[in-house]
């Protein structure tokens, strides 16, 4: 027997009895918050699953489609919070929440630039929260993107991921000594300064870093070349320590998320890559890397300001948006 399951106003789906006890509770989430929203925002929040602007992801300030911080009230803020940390880790929540402090600090750095606002980080759906079918979700604003696309009441897709920090290392102020992103900066540089000569002359195949992430904000991630190091050229620490920087990239990501990630992740195809100069390793000089497997990619840069500006994002080759899923819907409707 079925019977149609109601969250908030909602239909999600038609379940057989006992079912709705099952419901992600990114669906119920969604749902409660879009309700809680006016005609006009609701407007402005729900978009179409195939709109144009779902694969639109950006990093940098701008202006976006969706209802940003400063438009909700303060209950609709208390749901939409709610709803990004049941898609994150605690660590995963805890870094959007300080990457968004740190708009204060820029505000101040900048002359009181109008233009650094925490308020300005927007939700924005596409398609109905539902358990059948499929339907996405981006939250986004300076230096953070996060995109979760679901198929059939399950998370099929949380790429592309990106988390920067402006400034990297926070150097006066109320917040100094504030690192954002320190583990993805010193868990690669300690990896780094572990190679032998040896080791290094593949590792490294540029002597100077660019100024930003290679795929930047691109449609597909386009790196398919394999320069580095490769996993099979490592010792067993070695091997173990990459590992865990790929396992730190992950687990910003729900427990269930982080292990359906990693769960994809081929070590044996693994290739580490870095650009800068390879004896001056520090926070503080500009350098990038990168580590690259058969179906995802993660990138790392310090340059800009002095390096003290980190970009980060991890990429997957087929995965972004849930292509490699959704193939057969791209198939019919495109």
């Amino acid at each position: 027997m079925s019977r149609w399951a109601f969250v908030g106003g909602i239909v999600l789906m038609s379940v057989a009895v006992g079912q709705l006890s099952r419901t992600p509770p990114q669906a119920v989430l969604a749902t409660r918050f879009l309700n809680s929203l006016d005609v006009n925002q609701k407007g402005k929040a729900l978009k179409g699953f195939d709109d144009a602007y779902r694969t639109n992801w950006r990093f940098v300030p701008a202006t976006r489609e969706g209802v940003n911080l400063g438009e909700m009230t303060p209950e609709q803020a208390k749901l939409a919070a709610e709803l990004l940390k049941a898609s994150l880790s605690e660590a995963g929540y805890k870094r959007t929440e300080v990457i968004k402090s740190l708009e204060d600090v820029l505000f101040e750095m900048e002359n009181k630039n109008p233009g650094r606002d925490k308020r300005l980080y927007t939700f924005t759906f596409f398609g109905q929260p539902q358990l059948n079918g499929q339907w996405a979700w981006r939250y986004e604003g300076h230096h953070v993107s996060l995109n979760f696309t679901f198929k059939n009441g399950a998370l099929v897709s949380s790429s592309p991921q990106f988390f920067g920090s402006n400034p990297a290392e926070v150097r006066q102020g109320p917040q100094e000594g504030l690192r954002a992103l320190a583990q993805e900066q010193d868990l690669a540089d300690s990896f780094m300064k572990s190679l032998t000569a040896d080791q290094l002359t593949k590792a490294v195949i540029a002597p100077d870093a660019p100024a930003d992430i290679v795929t930047g904000n691109s449609r597909k991630a386009g790196i398919k070349e394999k320069k580095g190091l490769t996993y099979n050229e490592m010792s067993s620490s070695q091997k173990k320590d990459l590992m865990n920087i790929v396992r730190m990239y992950a687990a910003s990501q729900s427990e269930n998320e982080a292990k359906r990630r990693l769960g994809r992740v081929e070590p044996e195809s693994l290739v580490f890559a870095w650009m800068g100069n390879p004896t001056k390793v520090s926070p503080r000089t500009g350098h990038y890397y990168r580590i690259q497997g058969s179906k995802f990619l993660i990138e790392f840069d310090n340059t800009q300001n002095q390096a003290n500006h980190i970009h980060t994002v991890w990429r997957d080759f087929d995965g972004d948006f849930g292509e490699d899923v959704l193939a057969d819907h791209y198939q019919a409707f495109h």
